[in-house]
């Protein structure tokens, strides 16, 4: 790919910055100390910048040489996950129990390059919103943001996000318009039955198969009731009843997750799940309360803003290296709820199969939400050079 030469310069300095986050990981609403470093480094090369966004989030705004009444913003996320990491080489975190294990630590560390370079040179049209982004995983930061004022505070015309992916070699990019990630849903189910001694079942009403019925009968949602051509996933994850092996107990319930690119497909896996429970639990005896919540919408590049994206991720990278119709992926981001507001373009760059971690890493693969991933330091400046050309080119001109 055709890198910029100073940021190229600046590899080893915020390489250094990458690993100082990702040894001090910070879990969602909690990115203090991430959010200060972030506002010192902005602030540090002259650049106005807003913190306290959605509680942790910050935002930078770099005007260029004129305004022509254009803007945009580039996104990253800085939140870390809580779970240990196994790696034990030098940058591993320090924090027990916490771990940038998707690479978040690294989004941070291109933007912020980005952003460097774009101070420095205001070699541009309008306005580039550069937005540090707390709580991906799973409590909605942008939602929080946007909820924050994010889009009324900073107009602008179109955002942009980009997430690392493991397994795709590093140096490719994948991107396609319309789903690139899923919806993802939560449900809880409590059946409510009645106790009763184990020798005597015939006094009870059994929750427990109760539970077992419905959730093998959920299993036909999807693979009955779905066009086999539209992708969704619902799976049963938990299910809970029960504390001694000699009694039937008076409740059980199943918990699990849905999967969707469509918001059609959702509220009828919905209704189904919720006529499946409750009708399968009466036919038993038992009665069925159920929650469905609705977490993260799917992610839905906007049209045109991808052919500009893609163009220009051809130019930059050739067109072995960029993937235009790239198999979306049934995990789910909040940059979703940017995208519902806005039109922009989330693209994914490869972090390559692990071959990048130093001795010391863990015994597991380098894949997301994994102890032994690591972010690759090699994408600093790629990602930094491409969100640079979609500043310069996206403020020069609107995309056909």
């Amino acid at each position: 790919m055709k890198l910029i030469e100073p940021i190229l310069a600046w590899s080893s300095e915020m390489t250094a910055f990458r690993r100082d986050l990702h040894m001090h990981p910070e879990l969602a609403f909690e990115e203090e100390r991430t959010s200060r470093l972030v506002a010192e480094k902005l602030q540090g090369w002259g650049i106005e910048t807003h913190t306290g966004i959605g509680k942790t989030g910050v935002v930078g705004v770099i005007r260029g040489r004129s305004d022509n009444g254009r803007a945009i913003g580039l996104r990253a996320d800085m939140d870390a996950l809580p779970m240990q990491e196994m790696n034990t080489f030098g940058h591993a975190s320090r924090t027990p129990g916490k771990m940038h294990a998707c690479g978040h630590d690294g989004h941070t560390t291109m933007l912020l390059t980005a952003a460097r370079f774009l101070a420095q040179e205001r070699d541009f049209e309008g306005t580039v919103y550069v937005i540090f982004q707390p709580a991906e995983e799973g409590l909605g930061g942008a939602r929080s943001m946007i909820q924050d004022g994010l889009f009324q505070r900073f107009p602008m015309q179109a955002v942009f996000g980009m997430h690392n992916w493991p397994g795709m070699p590093a140096g490719k990019f994948g991107i396609k318009a319309g789903p690139i990630m899923a919806s993802s849903n939560r449900f809880h189910i409590h059946v409510q039955g009645r106790g009763a001694h184990a020798a005597m079942p015939n006094l009870g009403l059994d929750p427990v198969m109760a539970a077992v019925q419905v959730a093998q009968a959920l299993q036909s949602v999807v693979s009955r009731n779905l066009d086999p051509l539209e992708p969704a996933v619902l799976s049963v994850t938990q299910i809970h009843g029960g504390s001694a092996d000699n009694v039937i107990p008076t409740e059980a319930s199943l918990r699990g997750t849905v999967r969707t690119f469509s918001d059609a497909t959702l509220d009828m896996i919905e209704s189904r799940l919720r006529d499946i429970a409750r009708l399968t639990c009466e036919a038993l005896g038992c009665t069925a309360e159920i929650t469905f919540d609705r977490e993260y919408p799917p992610t839905l590049n906007d049209d045109a803003e991808t052919r500009f994206c893609a163009q220009l991720l051809l130019e930059l990278a050739g067109e072995r290296n960029v993937d235009q119709a790239i198999q979306p992926s049934m995990g789910a981001e909040d940059f979703s709820f940017m995208l519902r507001e806005i039109p922009g373009c989330y693209i994914w760059v490869g972090n390559g199969t692990g071959d990048h971690r130093e001795e010391g890493y863990g015994p597991g693969p380098c894949t997301l939400h994994n102890g032994s991933y690591d972010f690759n330091d090699a994408l600093i400046p790629l990602g930094a050079s491409y969100w640079v050309e979609l500043a310069r080119r996206r403020l020069a001109a609107a995309p056909a």
